[in-house]
């Protein structure tokens, strides 16, 4: 194949990078957080609520169109020297069908992976982030073929932001695949699945080995090295809040229907009041809930049901503390509140400036939340995966 002007980087020149499925721009916060230099020539996704988000953030509009319309001569005309993709991840879930390649949502990834031989120009680099799961579908099988017939080497991740100090249990799978003759720093973990970020950090070939294919690492010793949950809340617990009890949830949350408005500033009460858990909801689920505080080192994932569902959704918010976590305490007692919206973007990694439009409803924040990546994880496989060795 002849080299194209894609295959042709040159280093004083930005990377040109197509992001696929940009949702709200975890992926761009990510390249913006690894220090690459890159200009996104152009980002993909058919949702128009996160387009909305999107370009209310970045300035620009992804493209809203079916991206299973796109041919190989389309993708060339980008010049692109990296693909990013985050695709659906229904296909794969524990709580899915578990279809594969067969779920019509796996379709539009597929199509892409398809169009990779085709292309005159193909990337050097592809970068690829779902589910636990994904990696012993079908879709995987097909992707890694595909990658292999195009002269890809790849190398394989399942990381938690817990790895990165970030008190936040969300592992994921990712695959780094780069074209010959570029290469990785770490080339002996090449075509292996590594649940260690060490051969991100670790240049020396014997740490990286040892590690291969081990299981994956103590929670515990993740945990030591997380940040409490307390810095990063939005809200802190004010002290005539941790004296009000549950009396002033009684005349605050009456009901299921929490408003819908923006989130409020600081520590203000009534701007509070409307993420805290209803007595209905702690009665009937308040054994399935899964309860956090804010000197804990760990919460579970915020899935893209959470604030209409309790169960399985996301970890909730002791506002106050018992004075023993061992020692029985009622939940109504411990004055309950799910994360705000901001305070999951923070779990998130997404930088300070990160806002969210007034038109965006509470819902749809944190189904878009639920929906994103996390950029602690992210930003250092992308710099790693970017970087050529010396």
């Amino acid at each position: 194949m002849v080299e194209e002007s894609s295959s042709n980087h040159h280093q004083d020149q930005p990377w040109r990078v197509l992001e696929f499925y940009s949702g709200i721009g975890g992926m761009r916060y990510s390249i913006m957080k690894a220090g690459v230099n890159a200009t996104i020539v152009e980002a993909f996704d058919i949702n128009d609520v996160a387009n909305d988000v999107y370009e209310y953030n970045f300035g620009h509009r992804p493209y809203q169109g079916n991206i299973q319309t796109l041919s190989a001569a389309d993708l060339d005309s980008y010049r692109a020297h990296a693909w990013l993709l985050s695709p659906p991840c229904q296909p794969y879930t524990r709580q899915g069908l578990q279809k594969g390649s067969a779920d019509a949502r796996a379709s539009s990834f597929l199509k892409i992976l398809e169009l990779i031989p085709e292309t005159s120009q193909p990337p050097l680099m592809i970068f690829v982030e779902n589910v636990v799961g994904f990696e012993t579908s079908d879709t995987h099988r097909i992707m890694i073929e595909i990658l292999a017939k195009g002269d890809f080497v790849t190398q394989e991740f399942i990381l938690s932001p817990l790895q990165f100090g970030v008190p936040y249990s969300r592992p994921r799978y990712f695959c780094l695949a780069k074209r010959k003759p570029s290469s990785f720093q770490s080339p002996l973990v090449n075509n292996q699945l590594f649940w260690s970020p060490s051969p991100l950090f670790e240049l020396e070939a014997n740490n990286i080995v040892n590690e291969s294919n081990q299981p994956q690492e103590s929670c515990d010793q993740w945990l030591q090295a997380c940040e409490p949950i307390e810095n990063f809340l939005e809200f802190k617990n004010p002290s005539n809040q941790m004296e009000m009890g549950s009396g002033f949830l009684h005349t605050t949350v009456v009901s299921t229907n929490i408003s819908e408005s923006d989130e409020g500033n600081g520590s203000d009460v009534t701007a509070v009041s409307q993420y805290f858990v209803p007595f209905s909801l702690i009665e009937r689920w308040g054994n399935a809930m899964d309860i956090v505080y804010p000197d804990s080192k760990r919460c579970c994932c915020f899935t893209k049901s959470y604030y209409r569902y309790v169960k399985g959704t996301g970890s909730l918010l002791a506002t106050v503390q018992p004075k023993t976590k061992d020692e029985a305490s009622s939940l109504e007692e411990q004055c309950l509140r799910y994360f705000t919206p901001r305070e999951v973007a923070n779990l998130h990694s997404f930088p300070k400036d990160f806002s969210f439009p007034q038109t965006i409803s509470l819902r749809q924040r944190y189904a878009l939340l639920g929906n994103s990546l996390s950029v602690a994880v992210v930003a250092p496989l992308l710099m790693y995966l970017f970087t050529e060795p010396s």
